[in-house]
């Protein structure tokens, strides 16, 4: 068994102005903080429940900003807190894919 039920990483990678788009353009690393202390809030937080990291490049910021759900490999963008509440509430607490939100 994992040591955490949901282990999500955030990328909040930073390139320098003038390269390819970057996830922490479009605020990333504001969004993982942010789902960070919602789960925590939430109780959902610590060993046998839900750890959000944030990681370097995932190589899908053209998608992004991205995050993946382990161990389910679930790839996810998002716009902002809502979505983010909105894979809270459905995948980390309920197991339930939010389809919408979902990167192939």
């Amino acid at each position: 068994m994992s040591y955490y039920r949901h282990h999500v990483f955030f990328c909040c990678n930073q390139r320098a102005p003038g390269d390819r788009t970057c996830c922490n353009d479009k605020g990333a690393t504001r969004v993982r903080d942010y789902a960070k202390k919602r789960v925590k809030a939430l109780g959902l937080a610590g060993a046998g429940q839900t750890r959000i990291n944030m990681a370097g490049c995932l190589d899908r910021c053209e998608e992004g900003p991205v995050m993946v759900v382990y161990p389910e490999e679930v790839w996810y963008t998002y716009v902002d807190e809502e979505d983010i509440d909105e894979i809270i509430d459905e995948h980390l607490q309920y197991g339930r894919t939010v389809e919408r939100l979902r990167l192939k």
